[in-house]
């Protein structure tokens, strides 16, 4: 009897190893690039978010910065409706800082959508697991500008380039601004 099963048990030990190996063959051709992150710079912009950008290079083309589109990744920690949004990453070219100056815009239907969820993610910047998501001291500008919301983040402490400072106070020229609870 043990003749007889000594075969089976080689055939399952097959099974087991050809399986195996499919499932891992399988994992490695389904895992794909990861840049850019899924939903942050590569989207088709839309008409609202284009005119967003527009304005957005105009006021920190009085501030003597210009801006591209982010060409490394880029993804702020977000409330919940700012990481379901489709996004568009813009950065503020920074010489003596090249890797930051990230301003996030964030397309929604209508006005009062941009609003929620900038007011979502204010909330969220100003909770307890927002705030650890940041270093300390970060100052935010969040604002509405028809229905795109905006989103920088930066440090004031920690920004090797002073042209930086001038993001907010550029941003603070669009829309409406909403205010981060203390």
């Amino acid at each position: 009897m043990t003749g007889r099963l000594a075969p089976i048990a080689v055939l399952l030990r097959l099974a087991a190893t050809l399986a195996l190996a499919s499932t891992i063959a399988a994992c490695s051709v389904t895992a794909g690039p990861t840049f850019p992150p899924v939903g942050s710079t590569r989207q088709p912009a839309g008409a609202a978010t284009d005119a967003a950008k527009a304005q957005l290079a105009a006021v920190l083309g009085v501030e003597g910065i210009q801006i591209q589109d982010a060409i490394a990744p880029y993804r702020p920690p977000e409330g919940a409706i700012f990481a379901a949004a489709p996004r568009t990453v813009v950065q503020a070219i920074l010489p003596d800082d090249p890797g930051h100056g990230f301003i996030v815009l964030y397309p929604f239907a209508t006005p009062q959508l941009a609003l929620a969820a900038a007011q979502d993610q204010a909330a969220y910047v100003s909770s307890g697991p927002g705030r650890v998501q940041f270093v300390p001291g970060t100052s935010f500008e969040i604002r509405t500008l028809g229905n795109v919301a905006i989103f920088f983040a930066w440090s004031p402490d920690t920004a090797p380039d002073p042209r930086e400072a001038s993001i907010p106070l550029a941003l603070s020229q669009l829309g409406s601004e909403v205010s981060i609870p203390q």
